[in-house]
């Protein structure tokens, strides 16, 4: 296998994240927390950490400065004298006078940094999936295939594939078609429920990557991987699909794209199972991130109650019942609250007699004492955002105006 210093790792984190919002009002997608103690960003940069991949550029854009705080806290665990590095890279428009147009845009527009770092092959990544993949593992299997390209997929229901893009593989799992969200996806031949679907994790040969992006630049198009440059490169060069079910442990078969409030809160609700899929006490791979210093939880009351949640550091529960939901860092509950399949991210303070179900809380939001959500239907569609599964979403600078009685 090749040393680890000849990969170097791109991280894509420049999209809106518009199926997000409102979570996404104040920052970028990648930026959000999840699971009291991170950022979606943290699984991705942590797969890199484990699997010795320590040449990371993370490619910015909207809405970044939260995002560019945090992973500047963690650039610490880098040792920049071994030639590690966690950078990030807003535009910086030295080819077009322009933001990232797409994917393939962006590292077009980033084409300098592997003039600078000449590396053999280059790990594209997104920012905003939660799951677990040694890529040594990854690697190894693109040099063995002699690709040009090789994409991470995982098979899903077929119903389910149209919001990916969707591959087509013969029996050695080379390539033979790709399509990106199609409206009528094409199932694997052994499986006519499932379809074999891309990750979004791409390794590339320089040679290969370099001159796709410059071919996609000089023409109209969205500059986009799974749209324009993924489908092009299937019919002229060595595309091979990774297996994550076939190659990897059961333990990193897990995977969930973070692309709206739904899948957000519910990949969340999943860490609460009793046995979850994805395990984040799994010692052997450690899911690295940057809270600060924090005091000890302190549960108070003799009538407290807490069952099947996560609770952070930090964290502040007085008499108040708290079932199956995440209790973020520095969040404080008041007595006689009730906290019910919810989320509640970093520092929010929740007020004496709240009721709070199937709720999400934004950083920093001061719920008043007796306030109900999530209740009744007709009264929060007046006041907050109701995702299409009825999750309710008190953003960022979220002001009660009137304390109910």
């Amino acid at each position: 296998m090749e040393r680890k210093g000849e990969v170097l790792t791109l991280i894509l984190a420049g999209g809106a994240g518009q199926r997000l919002y409102p979570l996404t009002k104040t920052r970028a997608k990648p930026a959000v927390p999840f699971a009291g103690v991170y950022r979606i960003i943290d699984f991705t940069i942590s797969n890199c950490i484990n699997s010795g991949m320590m040449r990371i550029y993370v490619l910015t854009q909207h809405k970044s400065i939260s995002l560019d705080r945090h992973l500047k806290e963690m650039c610490s665990i880098f040792r920049p004298e071994f030639g590690e590095f966690l950078e990030t890279v807003p535009p910086q428009q030295f080819i077009v006078s322009r933001w990232y147009a797409g994917t393939a845009d962006a590292i077009f527009q980033n084409i300098h940094l592997l003039e600078e770092k000449r590396p053999n092959h280059v790990l594209i990544l997104s920012g905003d999936h939660v799951y677990k993949m040694d890529y040594r593992v990854l690697l190894e299997w693109h040099l063995s295939k002699d690709a040009d390209l090789t994409i991470a997929c995982v098979d899903v229901e077929r119903k389910e594939a149209s919001r990916y893009g969707v591959m087509e593989v013969d029996s050695d799992w080379k390539v033979i078609g790709f399509s990106e969200k199609p409206r009528n996806p094409k199932p694997m031949p052994f499986n006519p429920d499932r379809c074999l679907i891309s990750m979004g994790v791409y390794v590339f040969r320089t040679e290969t990557l370099v001159k796709a992006v410059i071919r996609d630049a000089k023409r109209q198009t969205e500059h986009d991987f799974g749209k324009n440059v993924i489908p092009e490169l299937v019919e002229v060069a060595n595309v091979y699909a990774f297996p994550i079910r076939e190659c990897l442990p059961e333990s990193m078969h897990y995977w969930r794209d973070i692309g709206t409030v739904d899948s957000y809160y519910e990949a969340q609700m999943e860490l609460l199972e009793p046995s979850p899929q994805f395990d984040l006490f799994d010692s052997s791979w450690r899911i690295w991130t940057h809270i600060g210093q924090q005091p000890p939880t302190m549960i108070r009351g003799s009538k407290c109650s807490i069952q099947n949640s996560l609770v952070a550091p930090g964290a502040f529960i007085a008499d108040a019942t708290v079932i199956r939901s995440i209790i973020s860092y520095g969040v404080r509950i008041e007595e006689e609250s009730n906290i019910s399949e919810s989320i509640l991210m970093p520092n929010v303070i929740v007020g004496k007699g709240c009721t709070l179900k199937r709720t999400i809380v934004d950083e920093g939001v001061c719920i008043p004492p007796n306030t109900t959500i999530g209740v009744d239907d007709k009264s929060d569609a007046k006041r907050f955002f109701i995702s299409k599964q009825g999750i309710r979403v008190i953003p960022v600078g979220t002001i009660f105006l009137e304390t109910p009685q």
